[in-house]
């Protein structure tokens, strides 16, 4: 019977796999054509690294832990080695000439019950050293808590959030910034629409204001044309009636010189019995006739004078004469006399044709004028 040992029931200290009894099974029953005889002879021509069992468990850890599995029996590695060691064969002879020969007979034991019997005997591999803390119990793997690749580019801010993943902060920076841009284009835009609504609003009533103002304007200068219509007209209305007035004192206070006449010569017509154009007015009326003051005044002259015949000046209180000429008697020869007061009396003395009285008006006792527009300018209609 073999010894156990540390590697498992069947195997010996010395290196080689023993039967039941303890007894080295015949070499050359793994043994491939052409091999070393003896055992362990193939061993002895090749150099091997030690195999470190934790060498596997120990790679970089990415996402989750990988926990190493136990492996299979030697005699499973074995085998993989000989079905390499003949793809190795067939290539060193040439790809050419290994398809023209018959196919190489390859024959394997059976070796599942074996590698079973090596699997339930070698320890578990949570009792390996180096291994231990790297396994679990039921010989699964085991998931870990999610932990980001990298920490690059996390701020405080995505730590706060809850964000572990540096793609995931940097996504959400980018929709942030992008929202933040959409944010800022739309506050724009509702700031440029307030600012136009604002501004056509303000047009709008500086519009509006601008038409009420025109309007009141307008208003304003009908209502002050239609006052200075009103005004004109109240005017106007106060200058007839004043003129009305005025003639109506002027006709109390002026009187036609005589009260029955005939108008004959006029102002300015030529004749045969005066050197010159006539310069007054004549009014035919039998001798006789009473003849009155025009106006208030004084007379200042009374007596003959030539052609004139008996003649008396009225001199007004404006320094307008008056003369009554061709009188055949004189009433009042000086002093104050009023309106309608009868001077004289009419005749046909001096150079005339028949009774009539001669009456000329000399503004400022200047030249004569036309007494009838004078008359009718203070009243009078001869």
């Amino acid at each position: 019977m073999g010894t156990a040992t540390a590697y498992g029931p069947g195997f010996d200290a010395g290196g080689g796999m023993s039967s039941g009894d303890g007894r080295f099974a015949p070499d050359d029953f793994y043994a491939d054509e052409g091999a070393p005889e003896g055992p362990g002879a193939g061993f002895d021509s090749e150099t091997w690294e030690e195999w470190n069992p934790t060498e596997e468990s120990i790679a970089p850890v990415r996402g989750r832990h990988r926990v190493a599995k136990q492996r299979g029996g030697t005699m499973a590695r074995s085998g993989a080695v000989l079905g390499v060691g003949v793809i190795a064969a067939v290539g060193a002879g040439g790809m050419a000439s290994a398809k023209d020969r018959p196919a190489l007979p390859i024959s394997m034991p059976d070796l599942g019950h074996v590698a079973d019997q090596v699997k339930a005997s070698l320890p578990a591999a949570k009792d390996l050293p180096g291994i231990g803390s790297w396994a679990s119990d039921d010989g699964g793997g085991s998931q870990t808590a999610a932990a980001p690749l990298s920490q690059a580019g996390l701020t405080n801010e995505d730590e706060q959030r809850g964000t572990t993943d540096a793609g995931e902060a940097l996504r959400a920076r980018i929709l942030q910034q992008a929202e933040n841009q959409q944010n800022a284009a739309d506050e724009d835009s509702r700031t440029a629409a307030a600012q136009a609504a604002a501004k056509a609003a303000a047009d709008k009533a500086a519009d509006q204001a601008a038409e009420a103002a025109a309007k009141r304007k307008a208003k304003a200068e009908a209502a002050a044309a239609a006052k200075r219509a009103a005004e004109q007209r109240a005017k106007e209305a106060a200058e007839k009636k004043a003129a009305a007035e005025r003639q109506a004192r002027l006709a109390a206070a002026y009187t036609l010189p005589v009260g029955s006449y005939t108008l004959t010569a006029s102002f300015g017509q030529a004749g045969d019995i005066w050197s010159a154009d006539h310069t007054g007015q004549d009014f035919a009326a039998p001798t006789g006739t009473p003849v009155k003051a025009v106006h208030g005044g004084t007379i200042t002259q009374a007596g003959w004078a030539g052609s004139y015949g008996y003649r008396i000046v009225l001199t007004l209180d404006d320094g307008t004469e008056l003369w009554f000429c061709h009188l055949s008697s004189m009433v009042v020869t000086s002093g104050k006399v009023s309106t309608g007061d009868v001077i004289a009396r009419v005749g046909a003395t001096g150079n005339v044709t028949g009774p009539h009285l001669h009456l000329e008006v000399r503004p400022g006792g200047g030249s004569p004028i036309d007494p009838m527009p004078w008359l009718r300018q203070h009243g009078m209609t001869p």
